[in-house]
């Protein structure tokens, strides 16, 4: 049976879990806040540089030029930022699945433990059923550590493609600058 300290200290536990949580929530939204007002910034910076350059053009090659030279660096910061968008929600993403694999472990231990005392205090000849309900729990245990590995596995594989991904856009636009450049 459950004492009130139990159950008290409990609730406390789970208190501490959400609020820890919220923290790493509002921590990863103000991430995203900088991020984005940093990038804003830059592309303001950015914009009043090549409408400058774009006044000082004299002839359609030089404009032509000026275009193609702000393709390479434009698809470069957008890769980076993806990226950096994506570390962002990677790692808030991760402090709430380590918090949830953390209350799994304690739910799991704390089952486990429920279902030793109860088998302790079982009456005679319901060993079987016991065993067959620990058993069951074992199951279910290797079950979830399953599931958890898979998602593992696919979160990283993911990872994997968006890198390959980031890379081959950056690659094609520094392609299609180099061959533009070489047509003019």
């Amino acid at each position: 049976m459950l004492t009130v300290d139990q159950i008290a200290a409990s609730q406390k536990a789970q208190f501490d879990v959400l609020f820890g949580l919220t923290d790493k929530a509002f921590q990863g939204v103000e991430k995203m806040v900088e991020l984005n007002l940093a990038a804003s910034k830059a592309a303001l910076n950015e914009s009043a540089q090549h409408a400058h350059a774009l006044l000082s053009v004299k002839d359609a090659q030089e404009l032509v030029a000026l275009q193609t030279a702000a393709v390479q660096p434009l698809a470069e910061k957008a890769a980076a930022y993806s990226r950096h968008v994506y570390d962002i929600t990677t790692a808030t993403s991760a402090e709430f699945t380590k918090a949830f694999e953390q209350q799994a472990s304690q739910a799991q231990q704390a089952v486990v433990g429920y279902v030793d005392s109860a088998s302790k205090n079982a009456p005679a000849g319901t060993e079987p059923v016991m065993a067959l309900f620990k058993s069951s729990l074992a199951a279910s245990n290797n079950a979830m550590d399953s599931v958890q590995k898979v998602v593992k596995q696919a979160t990283e594989a993911a990872q994997a493609n968006l890198q390959a991904l980031t890379t081959s856009a950056v690659s094609t636009a520094v392609g299609a600058t180099k061959t533009a450049s070489r047509k003019r």
